[in-house]
């Protein structure tokens, strides 16, 4: 079969970072790049796998030297390697079976399972993956091959989220049978599946399905319907954003440097709160256990801790005291925009929803960026006190104070505190 491709497609080797004819005649591209081609799907950053018969280690270096690209030995027993290039990442693996055909039967869906052959223009499909595209089908290449990996149950409804496909009915059963396979796998890579699957826009609804069909007994036993339909919430927020300048910017944005991979939004922090068990301690060791770093865990621990501030203006319509939402800008920090998505799920108004993200992206607000008035230090200094808990708690009092709109100033303040301290 011939593949007659758009000029824009990442298979026309002259859009690759280095010249194809430093590729073996039998090298082929497989699996995501060629589905994604036959999808028209684009993406801004190149992402290539290459299959080939030998060598396949050291042509991945050979081409990394001639461009000073990047080079890494992945698996050295299996002679898989990677050259990463500014704005591609390629890789070359050798083929598994005497064939590429025997390499093509051992992958985990048809439509992942089909190789294009550069020089000759032509697309090698023995398990009629493009048949299952055009209908928009995942379907297993075989129940062994998902036993073998079965992080390849939870790929398959994050893979049907990110195509928008459905999965066949034998393909799904077979999931079912085999979930409970997953306990097995390494908590970082459930992790990655998991981020990734709800960073899809229709990331709840397969998540959803992947629960239903048993994938996460092992790892959040304690989800119920109620958190599905959290979820769902959340997914109807998003198709009904307020029109709020940038917002939906600030919701795809994180503030923290992302490593290659890794799936970082407000909108994904928005839904992972939604699946924490309510216990602060019991969403602290899910957390953990998951292996999500100090800095994503605290930004996602922060959108639950406001749930009590968020329970009183969904029962106020939108209206909360001074002293609430000052404490709720202190407790939300930089994890606000995920806060604010949750907001408008729970039905508060999109207007106090606008009012909160204003004041949040003001850096000089009052309320949601407050300067504390006093330290420490000053307390010891102008009040003549020692170090230890009495000025600590006096710290607390003084920010009790501030929030309610009692004091607003340094000296006010430490008038304030040398009567607290004399009552």
């Amino acid at each position: 079969m011939k593949f007659v491709s758009s000029m824009a497609s990442a298979l026309i080797p002259k859009t690759w970072p280095f010249d194809s004819r430093l590729l073996p005649e039998t090298a082929c591209v497989v699996g995501g790049s060629v589905r994604d081609a036959l999808l028209e799907r684009q993406a801004e950053y190149l992402d290539l796998d290459f299959v080939l018969p030998d060598g396949a280690v050291a042509i991945a270096s050979a081409i990394a030297r001639r461009y000073r690209a990047g080079f890494v030995v992945l698996d050295a027993d299996n002679q898989i390697a990677r050259a990463v290039f500014d704005q591609a990442t390629i890789d070359f693996a050798q083929q598994v079976g005497p064939t590429l055909e025997t390499d093509l039967q051992r992958r985990d869906f048809t439509i992942n399972a089909i190789a294009y052959h550069p020089p000759s223009d032509r697309l090698i499909d023995p398990l009629n993956g493009i048949a299952d595209l055009r209908q928009q089908t995942l379907r297993m290449v075989s129940r062994e091959n998902l036993a073998e990996d079965p992080l390849r149950l939870l790929r398959a409804y994050r893979q049907a989220a990110q195509l928008g496909f459905t999965i066949d009915s034998d393909t799904r059963a077979s999931i079912r049978e085999l979930a409970p396979l997953l306990q097995k796998i390494a908590p970082e890579r459930i992790r990655h599946e998991l981020d990734a699957l709800l960073s899809q826009p229709n990331g709840s609804a397969c998540f959803k399905m992947a629960w239903q069909d048993g994938l996460f007994d092992a790892w959040l036993p304690h989800l119920n319907a109620g958190h599905a339909q959290q979820l769902a919430n959340l997914d109807s927020a998003l198709v009904n954003l307020p029109n709020l300048p940038g917002y939906l910017q600030l919701l795809h944005g994180w503030k923290d440097t992302v490593p290659a991979g890794h799936y970082r939004s407000w909108i994904k922090a928005a839904r992972l709160s939604r699946l924490l068990p309510l216990d602060e301690e019991a969403a602290h060791r899910w957390l953990m256990r998951l292996k999500y770093s100090r800095s994503e865990g605290q930004a996602i621990f922060r959108v639950l801790q406001v749930q009590p501030y968020l329970d009183r203006m969904a029962e106020q319509n939108g209206c909360l005291s001074k002293a609430d939402q000052f404490f709720l800008f202190k407790f939300a920090g930089t994890s606000l925009p995920a806060v604010s998505l949750v907001a408008l799920s729970m039905g508060i108004p999109a207007t106090a929803v606008g009012v909160m993200v204003e004041r949040y992206q003001t850096p000089d607000d009052p309320v949601a960026h407050p300067t504390p008035l006093l330290s420490g230090k000053d307390l010891m200094r102008g009040l003549n006190l020692k170090s230890g808990p009495q000025i600590g708690q006096l710290l607390s009092a003084i920010e009790q104070a501030q929030a309610s709109g009692e004091l607003t100033n340094a000296d006010e303040a430490l008038i304030w505190a040398k009567d607290w301290l004399a009552e």
